[in-house]
């Protein structure tokens, strides 16, 4: 019986959470359950398009490829980089301006700016012209996109069944691509970016505006840029009027404008434009008939025999203008600019440059050299910018960047004598490991105890990481820079042995201060600009910066003083001249990839470079060798019935009896060298060079300890980088 008195007890109502949880179960599973019947549909779909026999070799191979291709597309991505910072501001612009340029006397020697590029229409130039153009240079190019496959296999074939190089496989948009944005360096790196730019370039211009821009800016010999340009140079004539033979001889300029430049060498001018008509009628741009005309009656050129352009120290020169304009606000773009270059002395650069490659080059496997000879108030006198203005236009003495090797050593030396030190203070020649890098002396020996003096006469390593530690890093780099090197220096342990690179112009500026007594230079090819109205808007002796001292007047003679020791007992002594005494310092990179000299007098300062584009290294050429022998060269020359001036502090010129004869430098492993010796004689020596170096480490090192000269220039015996 139940008692209905107790109260009854309410029922629970059930929570609302149990039906969400219901509902994410509920969910879940039907998802679940609609997966697995969609994925069991597709597997049944796969099996009925499942590839079997040859259809599956071809599927597996789209697949490979597929996935390669991505691979590739990754890689590609990555390898247009740097191309494509190149033209994250669209195209270099040439300036807008036009400069006559005059040399020291007032006679003009050049013009740059928008003469170079007094674009004539496209559709203006002759048709025969634009024919030959594209015959010679580029056959199909309006039909590939920047790279022409089918033209660089027509070129592989052309060259096998040659055996050499006859036809190149560059099309005329990558020539374009390499003269605005690259230079000749010759490396993969450079041949990727220059695949990458002429797509872009492909991408973004015309055709035609691609054409019209490669004729404009093509470097076409005898200092003239553009078609237009040397029309006028070579036949005084615009170019909407030259005729076939003369449109010929234009186009075949564009290979090597040195080579074929008419005003030079005419009868391979007119060769090479017989090649050029043989080429239109392969292309069958013309016919036989058409072209024979211009065959018999080839073209004739003005008689420019004894102009001679310096075109490097006009680019130079060019740049210096525009940068003169900006800094100072002149406002100015049609200007006349009287300039330092003494054509004298470019003419004796030029010859001993190219006298020394053509005797030595081959033997001392190396390409090229680059000077610049400055006066000792900054003037630049000479620039030679590299071997053949013709075939590249890149100007190695203003715009290379090299390691300097021991030639760098004078600025740790001098920051020590500014300090307070003295050439007969000594420094103990012995092992020193900083890290894990072990500088070394060439011939890997030791010395003990040296005089400063002699210490940079025999060029030793140890003793200028030693003294490059106790004067500072900072107080060294502080130093190179006021003395005249505008390059980034890299200051770190190895700095002292010239590691961190420079340009030769960076070089002779900053050698100097050694030149005139310690004080600065300011480095200058530019003395005034004239406007068009006649004139002066910026004169050097009114404008440029007060001179200043940066070298005390002891540490001046002291530096000059070891200097001199160089030429005359240590490592530069091929550098001695006749009738003077010569102060300077060589330098040899690891692996002998550079070969360095700079030296002065009391009249000039020259810097000489000689070494690969490819940074390949050269068959040991050192600072004391060609580097040396081309500065000596030049020097010998540029005094003769000049009045001779002394170097600052040192007595000249020398005392009877006390200049010894230079057989060879001190780093300078083999004799060679402008010594009447023949061709043959000259392979011997070579031979016999190759062999002493062969030798045990033990027997190599006696004979060095035993030669009357010191341990050299280093050469890279110093693992790390330089001497």
């Amino acid at each position: 019986m139940v008692d209905e008195t107790k109260p009854k007890r309410k029922r629970r109502v059930p929570s609302r959470l149990i039906e969400v949880d219901a509902w994410i179960d509920t969910s879940l599973f039907r998802v679940w359950h609609g997966f697995v019947q969609w994925w069991e549909s597709v597997t049944i779909l796969s099996r009925r398009m499942r590839a079997r026999g040859f259809s599956r070799v071809m599927v597996e191979l789209a697949c490979e490829g597929l996935t390669l291709g991505l691979a590739g597309f990754v890689l590609l991505l990555a390898l247009a980089q740097p191309a494509m910072e190149m033209v994250s501001n669209g195209l270099p612009q040439e300036a807008a301006y036009s400069v006559s340029f005059l040399d020291r006397k007032g006679n003009e020697i050049g013009r740059r700016g928008v003469i170079r590029a007094a674009a004539v229409p496209i559709d203006e130039l002759p048709d025969h012209f634009i024919k030959a153009v594209l015959a010679t240079e580029d056959r199909r190019f309006f039909d590939h996109w920047g790279i022409d496959l089918f033209g660089l296999l027509r070129a592989l074939g052309e060259n096998a069944r040659a055996g050499g190089v006859v036809q190149g496989g560059s099309t005329l948009t990558q020539q374009l691509a390499k003269n605005v944005f690259l230079t000749p360096e010759q490396s993969l790196e450079r041949k990727i970016n220059e695949a990458f730019l002429s797509m872009w370039l492909e991408a973004n211009l015309s055709k035609r505006e691609i054409l019209s821009m490669y004729l404009d800016r093509a470097y076409m010999g005898g200092g003239s840029f553009g078609a237009a340009a040397a029309a006028e140079f070579y036949f005084d004539k615009s170019i909407r009027d030259v005729n076939l033979a003369e449109a010929a001889m234009l186009a075949g300029l564009f290979k090597a404008p040195a080579k074929y430049a008419p005003h030079i060498n005419l009868p391979a001018a007119r060769a090479r434009a017989n090649e050029v008509l043989t080429n239109m009628v392969q292309a069958e741009f013309m016919t036989e008939g058409q072209v024979v005309a211009a065959r018999r009656h080839p073209a004739s050129v003005v008689d420019r025999s004894q102009r001679s352009s310096p075109d490097y120290f006009l680019d130079y020169a060019f740049d210096e203008v525009q940068r003169l304009v900006e800094t100072n606000h002149l406002g100015v773009r049609n200007l006349t600019a009287r300039t330092t270059i003494d054509l004298k002395l470019q003419d004796l650069a030029d010859e001993s440059v190219e006298y020394h490659l053509r005797q030595f080059g081959k033997n001392y496997g190396v390409d090229e050299a680059a000077m610049a000879v400055l006066a000792s108030d900054g003037a630049v006198r000479a620039i030679v910018g590299g071997r053949d203005y013709g075939i590249s236009q890149f100007n190695r003495a203003a715009r290379a960047l090299r390691q300097p090797g021991s030639s760098f050593k004078v600025y740790v030396y001098a920051a020590a004598m500014q300090a307070g030190m003295k050439p007969d203070d000594t420094i103990v020649d012995s092992p020193l490991t900083i890290g894990n890098w072990s500088p070394q002396n060439y011939g890997r020996s030791f010395s003990g105890r040296v005089t400063l003096q002699n210490a940079l006469a025999r060029s030793l390593n140890v003793p200028a990481v030693k003294l490059y530690r106790q004067v500072g890093m900072d107080n060294t780099v502080k130093l190179a820079h006021e003395m005249g090197i505008e390059s980034e220096l890299r200051g770190d342990k190895t700095m002292a042995l010239g590691t961190s690179e420079v340009t030769v112009l960076d070089q002779a500026t900053a050698y100097t201060v050694f030149a005139n007594g310690g004080e600065s230079s300011n480095r200058h090819a530019i003395t005034q600009l004239i406007d068009a109205e006649g004139r002066i808007v910026w004169d050097a002796r009114r404008d440029l910066p007060p001179r200043h001292r940066i070298l005390s007047e002891q540490a001046t003679k002291y530096m000059n003083e070891m200097l001199v020791n160089v030429s005359e007992h240590g490592t530069a002594r091929r550098a001695q001249l006749s009738m003077t005494r010569v102060a300077g310092k060589t330098g040899t990179t690891q692996s002998y990839r550079d070969g360095w000299f700079v030296g002065f007098t009391g009249n000039f300062v020259a810097a000489v470079w000689f070494g690969n584009d490819s940074f390949a290294p050269t068959k040991n050429v050192t600072g004391g060798s060609l580097p040396a022998m081309t500065w000596q060269r030049f020097m010998e020359a540029a005094h003769q019935g000049i009045e001779l001036k002394p170097i600052p502090y040192i007595e000249n010129p020398f005392p009877e009896g006390e200049r010894e004869v230079a057989e060879r430098g001190d780093d300078a492993p083999v004799p060679t060298g402008p010594t009447g010796l023949t061709q043959e004689a000259e392979d011997i020596m070579l031979t016999i060079g190759e062999e002493l170096r062969s030798l045990p480490p033990l027997i190599a090192e006696k004979l060095a300890d035993a030669s009357a000269v010191g341990t050299g220039d280093g050469m890279g015996r110093d693992r790390s980088a330089s001497n």
